[in-house]
């Protein structure tokens, strides 16, 4: 059964005054490397700064408004915002290239139109396009940590609604378990890093439990800083998960499963040692490679700066996930 909490604001919820924005996704560029052989990226290598924020303007997706959720807006003081710029113009997304300036690649992903298919073990399979979403599910707008794995954080204003909303409307079977999400994939588009076809298991996958869609916290993301989503950061449609690490964030979204067993993800297939399945963001788990102790804060300006903070349990949302794993 599916239901809504109503809550005290807890200290730890952040205002738009407060938003860092979804600014790098580090992980998949490090581990993509040594799988090539190449020496790993050092992590020093997230201190540089991108190269391309001044002189390339952002195509600017339509305006996208929503009613801000007041158990996510209130205001953390120690987690500034960083420039909305250096979302826009620093990221990864590897279906269209390795460079961290990927926005330019990625916009060549065909977004309008679109369609996401919702099947599997489910009372009402049914395929979405954007109207549809947006007329089924009502948008509201929602201020979450950003926690990568390769230890660096930020805060982002997403716009979009609740994965328990679509719980609700497809009504899983009592055999589904978890849920996998397909990104889009198409050779002829999503060119990539020539060297890395037939070494991934494209297309891009992730998943989870049916428990951990139905919280709380899990989003859907079709908007981002009063828009829509760019083409770098996933449009039109995305995960948020807040309480585990960024790459189980899958982008751009056109299949939803659900299924009976644990489905393969995409990291978790090329280096399960690595990058497990669950992948909560947890202070006292090391990575094999670095520490998860401390976490790089992206900067408030312009220029990209970093701030060492603690890494919290949960990325600080244990009071809403903590009983999803006892």
């Amino acid at each position: 059964m599916l239901w809504f909490f109503l809550r005290v604001r807890p200290p730890w919820q952040l205002s738009t005054s407060q938003v860092t924005p979804e600014a790098v996704f580090w992980g998949r560029r490090r581990l993509l490397q040594g799988l090539m052989g190449a020496s790993m990226v050092p992590l020093s290598a997230c201190h540089q700064s991108p190269t391309a924020i001044k002189t390339a303007p952002n195509p600017q997706p339509l305006p996208l408004s929503a009613p801000r959720n007041p158990a996510f807006t209130s205001v953390d003081p120690s987690r500034p915002i960083t420039n909305e710029i250096l979302a826009a113009h620093y990221n990864n997304f590897y279906e269209f290239g390795r460079t961290k300036s990927i926005w330019q690649a990625a916009q060549a992903l065909p977004s309008d139109p679109w369609q996401v298919e919702v099947s599997g073990l489910v009372k009402h399979p049914r395929t979405y396009d954007l109207d549809d979403l947006y007329k089924a599910f009502p948008l509201e707008e929602r201020i979450y940590r950003f926690r990568c794995v390769e230890a660096w954080a930020m805060v982002v204003p997403w716009i979009g609604f609740p994965m328990r909303s679509l719980l609700t409307a497809v009504e899983p079977l009592p055999t589904a378990k978890f849920v996998r999400f397909t990104s889009f994939y198409d050779p002829k588009i999503t060119l990539g890093p020539s060297w890395l076809f037939g070494e991934v298991p494209w297309p891009y996958r992730e998943g989870l439990t049916i428990a951990e869609m139905a919280n709380e916290l899990a989003f859907f993301a079709v908007g981002i800083y009063g828009h829509r989503l760019p083409k770098q950061h996933g449009a039109p449609l995305r995960m948020v998960t807040p309480w585990k690490y960024g790459f189980k964030g899958a982008k751009s979204l056109v299949k939803i499963e659900f299924v009976d067993r644990q489905p393969a993800t995409f990291w978790n297939t090329l280096v399960p040692e690595e990058y497990g399945f669950e992948a909560n963001v947890n202070p006292s788990q090391p990575h094999p490679r670095w520490s998860q102790a401390t976490e790089r804060l992206i900067g408030p300006g312009e220029k990209f700066t970093w701030e060492q903070r603690p890494t919290l349990p949960y990325n600080g949302y244990g009071e809403y996930v903590a009983s999803l794993y006892r």
